[in-house]
């Protein structure tokens, strides 16, 4: 059990946490929540005793080995593979060990028990289907950690610490890096998780589906709920409303008793009872009004015109360079539309969505708008696009220099930025802080047309649930790129799934595309269709044939391994004998046989490891690229 008893963290002079206090139960997986600054990653930081409270104390089981995501980027020529199964610290050593010249032939039989009661020989399949599970693809996976960019280098971080075998998981924002398909993916491998867990995370439905309790940070306290998100939220509120009626009632007895008090504290014959009144509202335990934390709400201005057809794109073809990603897309976007774009990362989804916001031109094709279109782009790093040095007013003044100062005062206050705010540098702000400006930014503008690639990064969940109340009502059309599955299921009606340069109608929704990638279907029995069916089913039959040569390729490379692997332990079972150890010759042989052994497993492996990755990339290409 993980206790925290009247802890106490001042930062600035102010409290992160006061006098909180919480048991953990180990092996449970618990949701963190809170509002951005509450101190959830500051609660992840006292875990790994980076930080010292000031007060009070944190009790942890002895020897308790804790991982967390690493938030600097990893380099090196270290394979991505070896980087990543390095988090199994005890393996780490004892390979080391075994690397030692100066071992004696007992120690080393002794590290290689130690390796195998650990299953270290299974770890490099272990380790690829991790990295596989989370998107690498083979060649990905034995690339140096220096050739892959930074977004696949904090999800080696993030497989790094799944491949440990830690006694606590510390998880902060791990999807911040993954698509549809790696969320998918990772929750599934939650669920299945024996271990403790402790998840940050702004994601409402791999909250609900992975976690048993709910751990809330507000107002440095600590309460914990049993249950998911949903189940939190149920029970605050119920919480919320017991207390809200409890506050008043308190309130009314508080009147009645300082009324009585205020009337007959001079008359000699009430004095006594207006002293009893007295003592009563002093023992009165006062019951704190409720106060909806991180409530914000997000209203989008009514366009100024709205044209039945805003965009069409025809034939279009887009891409970079001599490079085209996506090609021959055909898309009518109207008021009504309320599209979401599928597919995996590096697709072409952002491209596309840069196709239609004008942000690139076509190379083929037609992009046709209408007259009177105005188009709110919020572009996946849109944060980065803002001035640090510049205030939110300078930013909104940008975009209209002929409005009155204190209306764009007003409407920066609604969003966050009231005062001084307002015309401090934007540098300091938060992510969150900052994304709330972006799209403040957009909103002003009155768009017909949103087009959001990935929107609620850097957004808590108040602020998300605010804007997908806001898009529910938006009058215009609206096209998302997005890896908030709570999102895309609350404002889109229609999907579109980006892949091998094109783009189709799916036909289904957000539950038949996990169905679609995470279980291929066998020849004769169809997924989620798209509109072009033959074109899909003649990839379906490509992919098929590529496959089989695959699996056959598989299936005799795992025949070996199985006799090589029933033989090591044949000949581990030898090594443990006793009397081996007194016949210096036999034991020179059996040792001689066992590093034979482990140098053809480690061969066979390696060539499994990169069939299986041959074999996932090609499932992955069926699914939807």
């Amino acid at each position: 059990m993980i206790v925290l008893r009247q802890l106490s963290l001042y930062r600035g002079g102010k409290p992160v946490f006061h006098q909180a206090s919480a048991s953990l139960n180990l092996g449970t997986r618990i949701g963190v929540v809170g509002r951005n600054g509450a101190g959830k990653s500051t609660l992840f930081a006292l875990l790994q005793q980076a930080l010292v409270p000031d007060e009070g104390t944190l009790l942890l089981p002895p020897r308790c080995l804790i991982a967390h995501i690493e938030q600097h980027i990893p380099r090196g020529t270290l394979p991505a593979l070896n980087y990543a199964m390095a988090g199994d610290t005890e393996l780490t050593e004892l390979q080391a060990r075994l690397d030692q010249s100066e071992l004696d032939d007992h120690a080393r039989a002794e590290v290689l028990a130690q390796l195998d009661a650990i299953d270290a020989y299974s770890m490099p399949a272990r380790g690829a289907q991790v990295l596989a599970g989370l998107g690498f693809s083979a060649e990905q996976i034995t690339s140096p950690i220096d050739a892959l960019s930074g977004g696949w280098r904090m999800r080696l971080n993030l497989a790094r610490v799944l491949l440990s075998r830690a006694d606590l998981l510390l998880l902060d924002e791990p999807t911040n890096h993954l698509d549809l398909e790696g969320i998918d993916w990772l929750e599934r491998w939650i669920v299945a998780y024996r271990g403790s867990l402790l998840l940050i995370s702004h994601d409402r439905e791999l909250l609900d589906n992975c976690v048993q309790q709910v751990l809330h940070v507000e107002d440095g306290q600590l309460q914990l709920f049993a249950g998911g998100y949903s189940q939190f939220e149920r029970e605050r509120a119920n919480r919320h409303a017991r207390q809200a009626i409890e506050y008043e009632r308190q309130q009314k007895e508080i009147a009645r008793l300082q009324s009585f008090i205020d009337r007959f504290r001079a008359k000699a014959t009430k004095a006594r009872q207006a002293q009893s009144r007295v003592k009563a509202l002093d023992r009165l335990v006062p019951v704190a009004a409720v106060r909806l934390e991180g409530a914000r709400s997000v209203e989008f201005r009514a366009p100024a015109s709205l044209p039945g057809s805003l965009l069409r794109l025809e034939a279009a073809s887009a891409g970079y360079g001599e490079r085209t990603v996506i090609a021959n897309v055909h898309l009518h976007i109207t008021p009504d539309t309320r599209l979401g774009l599928l597919g995996l990362n590096g697709a072409g989804k952002s491209t596309l969505i840069k196709l239609m916001a004008g942000e690139i031109t076509a190379r083929a094709g037609e992009r046709l708008t209408a007259e009177r279109l105005q188009i709110g782009y919020f572009a996946q790093h849109e944060v980065d696009r803002l001035r640090p040095s510049d205030a939110p007013l300078q930013h909104l003044r940008r975009i209209d220099p002929n409005t009155a100062e204190q209306e764009l005062r007003d409407f920066l206050g609604r969003y966050g930025f009231p005062g001084d705010m307002a015309t401090d540098p934007v540098a300091p702000l938060s992510g969150g802080e900052k994304a709330r400006l972006a799209l403040a930014l957009l909103i002003w503008q009155r768009p017909n047309l949103l087009l959001l690639d990935e929107p609620t990064n850097h957004l808590d969940l108040a602020m998300r649930d605010a804007l997908s109340i806001a898009l529910q009502s938006f009058p215009g059309g609206v096209v998302i790129v997005s890896h908030d599955r709570f999102l895309l299921r609350s404002i889109c009606n229609e999907f579109c799934l980006v892949d091998a340069q094109r783009a189709q109608a799916f036909h289904g929704d957000l539950s038949d595309y996990r169905n679609f990638i995470a279980a291929p279907k066998p020849t004769g029995v169809e997924a989620p269709r798209t509109k072009r069916v033959s074109d899909a089913q003649l990839l379906r039959n490509r992919l098929d044939n590529r496959r089989k040569p695959v699996r056959q390729r598989i299936a005799r490379l795992e025949q070996e391994l199985n006799q090589l692997t029933a033989r090591r332990a044949e000949v581990d079972s030898e090594l443990a004998l006793p009397a081996l150890y007194e016949t210096p010759p036999r034991l020179t042989q059996v040792l001689a046989e066992r590093a034979r052994l482990d140098e053809r497993i480690g061969t066979l492996e390696a060539d499994w490891l990169e069939a299986s990755s041959e074999l996932e990339a090609i499932d992955a290409s069926l699914a939807g690229d």
